[in-house]
């Protein structure tokens, strides 16, 4: 659970994004629209670069692995088939008080969270009293942990069986015997826990009945699947191989809440690879070890993520983790890796009656392949390197500054081109250095301002790099050079700029740490 700190610099964040032309509220002259939002003009730039990062790490750096672009509209029995259509569901409860909802899972998950707090502060109060603390006896002989302990693991088991079984009646039994009250009212008021269906459905065509309905996309996934015999005869692909894609997805969440975390429009990152029958493990294993690594490539504090291991797994998986990051309000899922078996080729062959084997020459045999899914919310990725990049710092003059140290292959604006003064021949300059350096970077130019302000914005929005053009540039072509992070400035020739700049944002050199 999120502390008062944490709490303070979300919304910071939050704040910081919308008045930097990061991120803002959708159709906010209408009072906007309840968990979806718009890409501004800074946030588009950085969400394309995240695009680029993931796309080049897979289609790039994996020859087996090529990318498509499927249609957000499908057949309606895709959804059936995939079982988004009978088991897409949320355990869905109202508090009859604050006529607000909520989903019964994160109630009682909330409820495990506080346990797990009240353990820690116990840790915290031995630790101050015992010089020589051992953590792990102390867990394991003290009554009240022990005690606090036993109840986390019966309630997460309850909780795991109401969730694989679609136990309605069982997760209202245990929301009233842990005796949880609504946020927001505090009563206990509760409805009886309903199932709760996550897809948007429309019509297609002109008449609006049960024939035409169809439904906007909860994942790209099945996207991949329909397509997948297609690539791999079209693109001559053999097992093991991968299909990637980024694209929308829409579920219509209970609770859309803590920003973009949870929205009801999405993107996600998937790449789905295809791999033969008893092989899934060791590949389980292998992205889920690559995917960590491009992650923490980023430089954003390999302490920040952990993998979590699923408890309970969904019905066409044999096993799940997920790579967790730790956003201000806690360790929350980042990226998915799942061992998805042959369930979804072998689904949609029932319901298409067409075959969906791969017919391995090598071993002369047909198959229908096991898949192994890495699948990144784009949202929740832009979202974690915001946070981690926001800092406040208190500078030797007494001033403060707000700097976004955003990886510099990610920023928005790669260099900032700066004549000091608006007069003298300096702006031209400026310009003619800009129009060598847009085609490799992208540049902002500004000239209003004093240029400790103009220094500031560029900190504010993440630039990694400003070029101030004075008097002096006139006279050596030079200019100063002035880094981000460090505050440093140097004096650098013009010629020698593409070289040094390039080199320092370029994605490429940030896939080679991988």
């Amino acid at each position: 659970m999120a502390q008062p700190q944490e709490d303070n610099l979300f919304k910071n964040v939050i704040s910081h994004a919308k008045e930097y032309g990061f991120i803002f509220p959708s159709s906010e002259i209408y009072d906007g629209l309840s968990a979806v939002y718009d890409y501004g003009q800074n946030g588009a730039e950085l969400k394309n670069n995240i695009k680029e990062y993931w796309w080049k790490f897979m289609t790039l750096l994996h020859e087996n692995i090529v990318g498509i672009d499927a249609a957000i509209f499908m057949h309606p029995t895709t959804w059936k088939a995939s079982g988004h259509v009978d088991a897409f569901n949320d355990p869905m409860v109202d508090n009859k008080d604050s006529k607000k909802r909520y989903r019964a899972d994160q109630l009682i998950e909330g409820y495990i969270e506080k346990q797990e707090e009240k353990i820690e502060k116990e840790v915290e109060k031995a630790a101050k009293r015992f010089e020589n603390f051992d953590r792990a006896m102390f867990v394991s002989t003290n009554a009240r942990v022990v005690e606090y302990q036993n109840k986390i693991n019966e309630v997460s088991t309850r909780l795991a069986q109401a969730m694989s079984n679609s136990d309605m009646v069982a997760l209202k039994q245990l929301i009233d015997e842990l005796e949880i009250a609504c946020p927001i009212s505090g009563t206990r008021n509760w409805t009886e826990v309903r199932q709760f269906n996550l897809m948007f459905a429309t019509e297609m065509g002109s008449v609006a009945d049960d024939a035409n309905k169809i439904y906007l996309r909860p994942e790209t996934a099945q996207g991949i699947f329909v397509n997948f015999l297609n690539v791999q005869k079209t693109g001559r692909m053999k097992v093991p191989f991968g299909i990637a894609q980024i694209g929308k997805a829409f579920r219509n969440e209970i609770v859309a809440r803590q920003f973009i975390f949870r929205m009801r429009e999405f993107e996600q990152m998937e790449m789905q690879f295809f791999v033969k029958p008893g092989e899934e493990m060791k590949w389980y294993e292998y992205w889920k070890e690559k995917r960590l690594k491009w992650h923490k490539a980023l430089g954003l504090g390999n302490e920040n993520y952990r993998y979590k291991d699923h408890d309970n797994l969904a019905h066409y998986a044999n096993a799940a983790c997920d790579i967790q990051f730790n956003f201000p309000m806690g360790f929350r899922e980042l990226e998915g890796i799942h061992s998805r078996t042959d369930f979804d080729l072998k689904s949609h062959e029932k319901f298409s009656g067409k075959k969906m084997q791969y017919f391995d020459s090598e071993a002369n045999t047909n198959y229908i392949p096991f898949v192994v899914e890495t699948s990144v919310g784009l949202d929740r990725m832009f979202l974690s390197v915001l946070c981690s990049s926001y800092q406040t710092e208190k500078l030797e003059d007494g001033s403060e500054r707000v700097v976004l140290r955003i990886p510099a292959p990610l920023a928005p604006n790669k260099v900032a081109i700066l004549p000091l003064m608006k007069k003298d021949g300096l702006p031209e300059k400026a310009m003619e250095i800009m129009n060598d350096l847009k085609f490799d970077l992208r540049c902002f130019y500004e000239e209003k301002d004093a240029i400790g302000k103009r220094y500031r914005r560029q900190d504010a929005i993440g630039t990694p790099y400003c070029i101030t053009i004075d008097h002096q540039t006139l006279e050596d072509n030079t200019v100063t050079l002035r880094n981000r992070d460090t505050m440093q400035q140097e004096r650098v020739a013009v010629a020698d700029l593409r070289h040094k700049l390039v080199d320092a944002c370029s994605i490429n050199n940030l896939l080679r740490k991988i």
